[in-house]
């Protein structure tokens, strides 16, 4: 009996022990997030840095990390909450006396973010510093242009009506690995091919995808724009025999030549070489009414179009 009540003793113990340890361990706040559900009840998404962030009242609610109660700010709908923001990369790993460095206290946000290796590990329209782990913005995107294609825009952005404006997602299913397309591997550091536009030129019948028995004939053309990286010294060939890793892929994620679909006559380049706009032919069957086409080039950016007949 005394044996018995003496290991239910110990057993209490343990898990006071264990509760008062995780508590212990437990930092508000720095957790990946893309809404408030993620978060914990005092906290919130910060909607631009993508951390949960501790709303306060006063400095004393906050942890030693971020210390400065202030209102998040910018255009979203929490502006004015008050959260816990921060002031040094040293106190967001913990002080003095830590060992850690995977964090920064944002130059954006002001507010403890895990250290970026890439541009996609910052958001929409910002790029990362390696060399300080900082996301930073897009200097670029929104500047002033001329003409089309990179024109004097950063790499990854294309000259808009005027504008320097980021090439669209990718976000049809061709490029979703959770309905089977395949895994997007572009970021702002590659230097591939860039593709900023897609325009249909017609769904109906053509002689790309046949006219004898059974064929269809049912085509699906698209005109496509692209362009080289204006750094570097590599240029579009003069014909499209010589087009190298422009791949089209499938919804299910299957991908094949894109140089097939495109006729001769149907390609050019402009700018020294650097521009290129030619028109994909794709047999999508008699009966079909869209096509959704995902298009990439090697080491270039994912990107994706909806045909309609």
């Amino acid at each position: 009996m005394q044996l018995r009540k003496m290991m239910l003793v110990l057993t209490a113990l343990g898990a006071m022990s264990g509760l008062m340890a995780g508590c212990g361990d437990d930092e508000p706040g720095n957790s990946l997030c893309t809404s408030n559900d993620e978060c914990a009840g005092t906290e919130i998404c910060h909607p631009d840095a993508g951390v949960c962030v501790t709303t306060c009242d006063v400095g004393a609610d906050c942890p030693d990390s971020a210390k400065t109660c202030a209102p998040l700010g910018g255009t979203s709908s929490e502006a004015n909450t008050r959260i816990c923001q921060c002031s040094t990369d040293v106190l967001c790993n913990g002080g003095a006396d830590s060992e850690t460095t995977d964090m920064v206290c944002s130059d954006l946000d002001t507010v403890c973010v895990p250290k970026c290796g890439s541009n996609s590990d910052c958001g929409t329209g910002r790029v990362c510093d390696t060399a300080s782990g900082q996301c930073e913005e897009d200097s670029s995107t929104g500047d002033t242009c001329t003409g089309t294609a990179q024109s004097t825009c950063l790499y990854g952005d294309f000259c808009s009506s005027g504008t320097c404006t980021q090439v669209p997602a990718p976000t049809c299913a061709n490029f979703t690995p959770a309905q089977g397309g395949k895994q997007p591997v572009w970021t702002i550091s590659s230097t591939g091919p860039i593709i900023y536009d897609i325009t249909q030129v017609s769904f109906g019948q053509d002689s790309f995808c046949g006219t004898g028995s059974g064929t269809t004939g049912m085509t699906a053309k698209a005109r496509v724009r692209a362009y080289q990286p204006a750094t570097g010294t590599t240029t579009f060939p003069a014909q499209v025999s010589g087009l190298p890793g422009l791949f089209y892929v499938r919804v299910n994620g299957s991908q094949l030549d894109g140089v097939q679909t495109i006729r001769p006559s149907e390609y050019s380049t402009s700018n020294a070489g650097k521009n290129a706009e030619f028109t994909m032919n794709f047999c999508p069957g008699a009966t079909a009414t869209t096509l959704s086409i995902g298009l990439y080039f090697t080491n270039g950016n994912e990107i994706c179009a909806q045909l309609n007949r």
